[in-house]
């Protein structure tokens, strides 16, 4: 678990966000290099403990070279005969939409250096979510990277029904207090190469 410890409330949010981004980045680094079969891992430990009705939308994300692979997770959930889509940037502000991955899918570059399904791969509408995050509290709080797409995403599909979100991590990500305001979206479930951890 990362140990730096944050006031509480942070007199500055904003400042303590970046702060913790600076130690997670460096400790995900690491894990990365000390964990080299976490995706494994974070499969079985998702499969055993999340229900996951049939043939439901899922999301997922292609990583990017510092960040968790999810990717055994998701070919895996594909076999089993579920959608999958991986998030497409629209713009600022707004929350993200998911084109339809398969096995094959020839990704291109979108915002941020996204991997994407290109434009004419259909859009999903996911009821689960697997979420990328640099760390997490036990409250199902996630360090996201700033720019507030995947709080957006959760807070609309919630609206709009229900959705559930799942990060998906190294163990060594945990922290005691995730600094938060009002916009930060809770996990249902976190779930690292250690274990599945229900929110609630």
């Amino acid at each position: 678990m990362l140990t730096q410890t944050l006031p509480t409330p942070p007199a500055d949010i904003g400042a303590a966000k970046a702060n913790l981004r600076c130690v997670a980045a460096e400790r995900r680094r690491a894990a990365i290099q000390d964990y080299p079969d976490a995706g494994a891992a974070v499969r079985d430990n998702f499969l055993a403990a999340v229900s996951v009705p049939a043939g439901i939308p899922i999301s997922a994300y292609w990583p990017l070279e510092a960040e968790f692979d999810p990717r055994p997770l998701f070919t895996e959930l594909h076999r089993r005969g579920h959608a999958i889509g991986l998030p497409v940037v629209v713009g600022r502000g707004q929350a993200l939409l998911f084109r339809r991955w398969d096995p094959g899918t020839e990704l291109v570059r979108g915002r941020f250096r996204v991997m994407t399904p290109p434009p004419s791969a259909p859009e999903i509408v996911p009821r689960l979510l697997l979420v990328p995050l640099l760390a997490f509290d036990r409250a199902g709080y996630r360090l996201g990277y700033g720019g507030g797409f995947y709080d957006r995403t959760i807070a609309k599909l919630r609206a709009a029904g229900g959705a559930v979100a799942v990060g998906v991590t190294f163990a060594a990500l945990e922290v005691p207090d995730v600094p938060r305001d009002d916009a930060d979206q809770p996990l249902d479930w976190i779930v690292t190469e250690r274990e599945a951890i229900r929110i609630g």
